[in-house]
């Protein structure tokens, strides 16, 4: 007989349930003692078995869930799980800029009676004194004597250079730890004394032969970079130098003519001293943070949905969203859209930050769909690349605010700047964390009660943007104290639009002033 009795609930495992248990099963044996005072020897050994359970069932618990896609929640233990399916996460990516290096002759001001030469690796910098961002050219800028103007356009980015040196021990499958972070993908370089090697994303394919290596980034940004056996990927010889990059993401971003340091005392060919400036003319681009945890979540289940040809709806949208660049996708066939021809697509993109995609973009879309292409459509459908269609959403609201409410427009916790920032997050093509936004969507996408599309955006999703927030007691009762272009109803949205804010008026239902 078992001493415990069974309990066929397997979440009640905290404290005050194994300490109950506990006392039952005591009264099941000592039906006599009922002394359960606290100050009880007996009932401190029984909280502290409790307790003890009680932490054990913690970490259990934890250690299930983080064997889970949907409820993992450590960056480490999704990116094993990503291993098991072969998606690695995107690292972060670094801002680049075009910066003009002008140098004139220090005693004269004008052009430069040698060449100067800034070299390539050289630090341009913004202003700030603190914590400035920090570029490194990716080419020697020149300016040759007497030039008119002065200076030389190069690209810059937001990196820093780092270099490591090994020795191998000659044993299969070395790995060696890059001592910097956060590491750019793809930026590695290196050579041994037997050569230079490759980077592949895995040693499946190489032979004994060739010189290849892999990437394996931890949770730290901190790469480990892996050699083959002798069998699959040459055992490299001697001395191993590596050079790569650290660095990227969106904090390296900057606007135009922010960049105004160059460091240094710098002199023309002619050993001549010479004043360098530098400036931006346009704001960076291209920089962008690694995938964070809800973003590997999102894709690296994806990245298996797709398999030699794309044939349903979402085979062609999941290809388009893996285009750099391109935020969201919709596939529309003739069953869903009568405008839509015969054995054809029309897919339609928005771009990171919305707009419309660019050329390149939509020609980087198409031609994944292509016969020859990554993940070819069927030999007689037609996929027809398209600018999205946007439908404005005008706002207009009534309002009553608590007595506590901020006012005051100067005020950094104004009210009205406080919806219009909730109003925007609502409408945003992604979360803050990189995520899709699915409080927002193409038409298509908004079903009826029987799952078809319902043509309609609901008025009362935005109406409890607005009614949410704290500062607002209550929105205003008449029919035209809460409008969305101009009408107190549901919004009519074609399965092609996608809906995008328009203007935000709202007005004070005491004071009748707009904020």
């Amino acid at each position: 007989m078992a001493l415990l009795a069974e309990n066929l609930d397997y979440t009640d495992k905290d404290f005050d349930a194994l300490r109950s248990r506990l006392f039952n099963l005591i009264s099941s044996v000592y039906p006599t003692w009922s002394d359960r005072n606290v100050a009880n020897f007996g009932n401190m050994l029984i909280e502290c078995f409790a307790f003890v359970g009680d932490v054990l069932g913690f970490y259990q618990d934890n250690q299930a869930a983080e064997s889970r896609w949907s409820v993992a929640r450590q960056r480490k233990n999704l990116i094993a799980l990503a291993k098991l399916i072969g998606f690695t996460p995107e690292g972060a990516k670094a801002a680049q800029v075009d910066v003009t290096i002008t140098a004139r002759d220090t005693a004269t001001g004008s052009s430069p009676i040698g060449s100067v030469t800034i070299p390539a690796g050289t630090f341009v910098f913004t202003a700030e004194v603190t914590d400035p961002v920090r570029f490194q050219l990716l080419s020697d800028a020149v300016i040759g004597a007497g030039a008119d103007p002065p200076e030389d356009e190069v690209t810059a980015e937001n990196s820093a250079p780092g270099s490591d040196a090994f020795t191998s021990t000659g044993l299969p499958n070395q790995s060696f730890a890059l001592s910097s972070v956060p590491y750019l993908d793809d930026s590695l370089i290196v050579v041994a004394d037997d050569g230079t090697y490759t980077e592949v994303s895995n040693l499946l394919s190489s032979t004994g032969t060739d010189k290849h290596f892999r990437v394996i980034v931890d949770e730290t940004d901190r790469a480990t970079v892996i050699f083959g056996n002798g069998v699959n990927g040459k055992i490299p010889v001697g001395n191993i130098a590596m050079t790569y990059k650290t660095g990227g993401g969106s904090a390296g971003s900057v606007e135009e003519n922010t960049i105004t340091q160059i460091p240094g005392t710098f002199t023309d060919s002619l050993s001549n001293p010479v004043t360098v400036t530098v400036t931006n003319a346009e704001a960076s681009a291209g920089a962008q943070d690694r995938q964070g945890v809800e973003q590997i979540r999102e894709a690296a289940p994806e990245s298996i949905r797709v398999l030699e040809r794309s044939v349903t709806r979402e085979d062609f949208e999941i290809e388009a969203r893996g285009v750099e660049g391109v935020a969201r996708a919709l596939m529309l066939t003739s069953d869903d859209d009568l405008s839509v021809p015969e054995n054809a697509g029309y897919l339609y993109l928005i771009p990171e930050g919305g707009g419309s995609p660019s050329t390149a973009i939509k020609n980087e879309v198409a031609a994944i769909f292509a016969e020859d292409g990554e993940k070819p459509a069927l030999l007689t459908f037609e996929v027809v690349v398209l600018d999205p269609v946007y439908l404005t959403i005008n706002i207009r609201a009534v309002v009553y605010f608590n007595e506590d409410a901020d006012l005051d427009s100067t005020s950094k916790t104004y009210v009205g700047a406080e919806l219009q920032e909730e109003l925007e997050a609502f409408f945003a093509i992604r979360n803050t964390d990189g995520t899709i936004n699915d409080q927002i969507d193409f038409g298509f996408r908004y079903k009826d009660e029987e799952g078809d599309p319902s043509g309609e955006l609901p008025l009362s999703d935005i109406y409890n943007v607005i009614r949410d927030n704290a500062s607002v007691r209550k929105i205003g009762t008449k029919t035209s104290d809460f409008l969305l272009n101009g009408e107190h109803d549901d919004v009519t949205i074609a399965a092609r639009e996608f809906p995008k804010l328009g203007t935000v008026t709202i007005i004070n239902g005491v004071t009748s002033e707009i904020l």
